[in-house]
């Protein structure tokens, strides 16, 4: 027997008006009902309905502003790769426990190959990374070794999964 899919696991069924609903507010999450039911041929109630059903069911977790980093002086992007020293289920929970209360820190990953974990930092400068890596990051027990790539360009990045 196959295993459950996620849509399964939340007793949810997603036909292609479910998907245009996605589509439309995944790009612009300021539509009103009624601007949604218009563009899929549908009158706002039962649109509404297929809204709060996906709501409820997580697969529209948040509506949220993506904000323009440079804008509000975050100029400079960091991907920093951390190893743990001990890999026990007290050291990751210790790190990630840590981690989520970093500003800095907007994305962490747990990956698999010679790095445990994969942050995404942004800062002002250089110098407030260099401050926030010796004062805040490295003073996090149990990393065993941590490497900093600097972004020097964005050529892709978006949040649009359909």
């Amino acid at each position: 027997m196959a295993p459950q899919t996620e849509q399964e696991k939340a007793g949810i069924h997603l036909d292609e008006k479910d998907y245009e609903i996605l589509r439309l507010v995944e790009r612009n999450a300021k539509l009103t009902v009624r601007e949604i039911a218009v563009k899929i041929n549908l009158s706002p109630t039962p649109a509404h309905e297929r809204i709060k059903r996906l709501e409820k069911a997580g697969v529209i977790k948040s509506y949220t502003a993506i904000l323009d980093k440079r804008m509000l002086n975050k100029r400079i992007m960091v991907i920093c790769m951390v190893t743990l020293r001990e890999h026990s289920r007290k050291a990751g929970a210790d790190f990630i426990n840590a981690v989520l209360e970093f500003d800095e820190v907007i994305e962490c990953y747990n990956i698999s190959g010679d790095f445990d974990f994969m942050l995404k930092i942004v800062s002002e400068s250089m110098d407030s990374y260099h401050s926030f890596f010796v004062n805040k990051l490295s003073e996090v027990k149990g990393i065993g070794h941590s490497k900093s790539t600097f972004v020097m360009d964005i050529i892709k990045e978006t949040n649009h999964l359909l």
